[in-house]
């Protein structure tokens, strides 16, 4: 049943979206300090993550990680995670609330309450040209949860095990020596690297397309804190056909770490925790 619209609806839809939160009071990450930084760094890890796998990196505060697509179109899931505290973790949905659903150069990925801080910052993108396509979709998001073998289960009644929140749980459970059921509580909502995602203008139904990654298209972030990271190369390839898939063609990704010399950096230092008092109380 659908109810008939009040007179007053048209006032109603008219009302003046407000934005939740002003990113205009958020400190600005100095980014060409960062360049400058990066552009005297040298290569100090490299990760190659098979597809339809993941792997976990570490990369220390002050250095600088490059996500690429080696050799084709390949959407990847990443958690990050505080090295020394891992309640400490990547928070998409607050991500997506100060900067918003799909994110670009200068914003920063945050952290989990109670800490609320950056962990990193998104200084180089190859697919900054993509912008906004016609059917409103957008690169690298913050709005997918991950693919997973409940949801899976859910839909078609079938355990089915190549998904990225199994990979990331398997990746994980092996770098921490721990159980699959201790290292799964751990994994989180992620960014979609090279994802290619929006929401239908009818429905509102989250979508992906084709990523537009192609060979050597790469993401890169400063580490404004000591950080385990894990990235999944997503079944699903460049997520063109399925979400999760034994056929999709998927590819490789590479994690590059690179750090500066002593010297380059000189001003900037770790940000703290969110300094919030933790009362809550009124008054």
């Amino acid at each position: 049943m659908t109810h008939a619209p009040p007179k007053d609806a048209d006032a109603r839809r008219a009302a003046p979206p407000v934005i939740c939160y002003k990113p205009d009071t958020l400190y600005v990450p100095p980014l060409d300090l960062y360049r400058k930084a990066r552009a005297a760094s040298g290569e100090t890890g490299r990760v190659i993550v098979p597809p339809r796998e993941a792997r976990c990196f570490r990369v220390t505060a002050g250095s600088f990680f490059r996500i690429t697509c080696p050799e084709g179109a390949q959407v990847g899931d990443l958690n990050l995670f505080e090295a020394r505290n891992l309640d400490e973790h990547f928070y998409s949905g607050k991500t997506r609330a100060l900067h918003g659903s799909h994110l670009h150069v200068g914003q920063r990925l945050w952290s989990c309450l109670p800490y609320l801080r950056p962990m990193a910052t998104l200084i180089e993108d190859s697919l900054d040209w993509y912008g906004v396509d016609d059917d409103g979709a957008r690169v690298h998001d913050v709005i997918g949860t991950r693919c997973d073998p409940y949801t899976h289960h859910l839909l078609s009644g079938q355990d089915y095990h190549n998904t990225c929140h199994s990979n990331l749980t398997r990746a994980l459970a092996e770098h921490l020596r721990k159980p699959l059921t201790e290292a799964e509580t751990l994994v989180h909502d992620v960014l979609n690297v090279f994802m290619c995602t929006g929401f239908t203008h009818d429905t509102g139904q989250y979508f992906m397309k084709a990523s537009p990654a192609r060979k050597g298209d790469h993401i890169e972030f400063f580490a404004e804190i000591d950080m385990l990271g894990v990235l999944s190369a997503c079944p699903g390839g460049d997520c063109g056909s399925e979400h999760s898939s034994d056929t999709a063609e998927c590819h490789p990704l590479e994690v590059t770490i690179h750090s500066p010399p002593a010297g380059y950096l000189d001003g900037w230092y770790s940000p703290s925790y969110n300094r919030y008092s933790r009362r809550h109380a009124p008054g």
